[in-house]
């Protein structure tokens, strides 16, 4: 087994661990503040961290190639957390954070049997075996009120997917060694966007010293992308990012540590699903 792969496999796992851990954070702030604003406030607590690491470890300003694909994939992520985060406030959210992280995870992998050809069959196997890890964790409630899913709903969930894999890919393009200064590219792209949607909603700019949550879910998502940067750089782009999309697996547990949060047989078994595709995948 070449290192190179398991230092990609590392930052992989370790980039979901942070990924999950931003995404429980942004999901407490966003039950006390709108979205759009947590949105926001997360991507100015990305930039400043960034920043402060650009300072401090004095990275090389890349090919402005490179930051032209950064900046479009921070505008495909934060379309796809605006797309998302409207799906669930319509009530479908059995249905829409399942179809959002499959398709996220699967664009990805398409375009790398395109790229980079076939993986090993035992790394297909543990692509499936996330891709049913992913649906059944996040599986964690009734369709809608009515037990009916919502059309427009399910519509918001493929274009959220199609973002999430749209933000992978386009960052996958980058040619140089850069990470710190196209991820500030990123983010200032995203904090474009969610201003735009906060000024659209007639909403106040969110209080810094009000919102703990989305500062913590901001700093955890700019490393968080950092370390995927670093794990795309030592494996296959579809291996990246389909072991940081068992991102959900985290956030499900953290919530049954932190906030006592029931979890479904069928969540137990997702994540054993996730456990599966991690040791495929190394394997």
């Amino acid at each position: 087994m070449h290192p190179t792969h398991l230092t990609g496999v590392f930052f992989a796992l370790l980039a979901a661990v942070l990924y999950g851990a931003g995404d429980f954070s942004g999901g407490v702030a966003s039950r006390r503040h709108h979205v759009a604003q947590v949105l926001l406030l997360a991507s100015c607590a990305s930039m400043v961290l960034l920043s402060v690491l650009v300072v401090l470890l004095g990275e090389a300003v890349p090919p402005p190639a490179d930051l032209f694909w950064a900046g479009l994939a921070g505008i495909a992520g934060a379309l796809g957390l605006a797309a998302l985060y409207r799906a669930l406030a319509m009530g479908n959210v059995a249905l829409v954070a399942p179809t959002a992280g499959v398709i996220g995870a699967g664009l990805p992998v398409v375009w790398g049997a395109f790229t980079e050809g076939l993986p090993s069959p035992a790394q297909l196997l543990g692509f499936i075996a996330a891709v049913f890890g992913i649906w059944f964790v996040t599986r964690n409630g009734p369709a809608s009120a009515t037990g009916k899913p919502r059309q427009s709903g399910l519509i918001l969930a493929i274009l959220a997917g199609i973002a999430f894999g749209a933000f992978f890919i386009l960052i996958a393009q980058m040619d140089s060694s850069a990470v710190l200064l196209p991820l500030l590219v990123a983010k200032g792209a995203a904090a474009c966007i969610a201003l735009l949607l906060v000024a659209f909603g007639g909403m106040p700019l969110p209080s810094v010293r009000r919102n703990p949550y989305a500062l913590l879910a901001g700093a955890l998502d700019g490393v968080a992308n950092a370390i995927y940067l670093l794990a795309q750089h030592h494996t296959r782009l579809d291996v990246a990012v389909v072991l940081t999309s068992l991102y959900p697996a985290v956030t499900v547990l953290l919530a049954c540590l932190l906030l006592k949060a029931k979890i479904s047989g069928s969540q137990w078994a997702g994540v054993l699903l996730c456990l599966v595709a991690i040791a495929l995948i190394v394997a």
